[in-house]
């Protein structure tokens, strides 16, 4: 059984990274289960494994931590949902591409209770939404934000760190790093593509979606 934490408020980073660390020891060595927590933080910018010092573009906007997870620089503050996943790949199967992409799964069944068409991108760790409503790229193609964004770390196979959804984010709190590396899209959240969804609606969401998302078998769809 894996247990839902659902933390009120807004949850210190440093915080976080403690209580993640004990957990993911706890369940390596048997002495606890898996966990998915819920939580929002106050503005912050992390810096994963692969960042670019040139990234951080308002390096003093808000607080930066290096979070030891893969992928770049993301933000995290009030109105995005974190979602920190401690599960345990050894009964999940050792395969980190295919938990990378259930969890994308996970989170384009999400937004699909909500009408909102969530879609993976090569070579690019998230989930993006099309923007009909908006110009093309000087390419041609559709205008597209990222929703949603993956940075995972695993120790002895147990995994943390996690998701981010945005649900209604003050947007412009990204303006301070090149979210994920991407210069050429943008961002957005279910509010700003006017949709009244709560933090409660979104985890209502995320409960009924798991279990499915995570039994799923889409690693031929991913290309990273």
């Amino acid at each position: 059984m894996v247990e839902w934490r659902l933390s009120e408020g807004l949850v210190p980073y440093d915080e976080a990274l403690s209580t993640m660390e004990e957990r993911v020891a706890a369940i390596s060595e048997g002495r606890a289960g898996e966990m998915i927590w819920l939580l929002e933080h106050p503005p912050l910018y992390t810096a994963g494994t692969s960042a670019r010092a040139e990234d951080l573009t308002d390096p003093d906007r808000f607080p930066v931590f290096k979070a030891g997870r893969g992928g770049q620089y993301t933000y995290h503050g009030p109105g995005q949902r974190v979602v920190y996943v401690m599960l345990d790949l050894n009964t999940r199967g050792r395969d980190v591409r295919k938990f990378v992409c259930r969890l994308e799964d996970w989170v384009i069944a999400t937004l699909a209770e909500f009408g909102v068409k969530g879609e993976r991108r090569a070579g690019r760790v998230g989930v993006w939404v099309v923007r009909p409503d908006r110009p093309p790229s000087p390419d041609g193609s559709p205008a597209e934000d990222k929703i949603a964004a993956i940075g995972v770390k695993l120790r002895k196979w147990v995994s943390f760190h996690g998701i981010s959804i945005n649900v209604e984010p003050d947007l412009s709190h990204f303006d301070g790093i090149v979210p994920c590396g991407i210069r050429d899209h943008g961002v957005t959240s279910l509010v700003d593509l006017g949709l009244p969804v709560t933090m409660a609606d979104l985890d209502a969401a995320l409960r009924r979606t798991f279990a499915a998302a995570m039994d799923s078998d889409t690693r031929d769809e991913c290309t990273y």
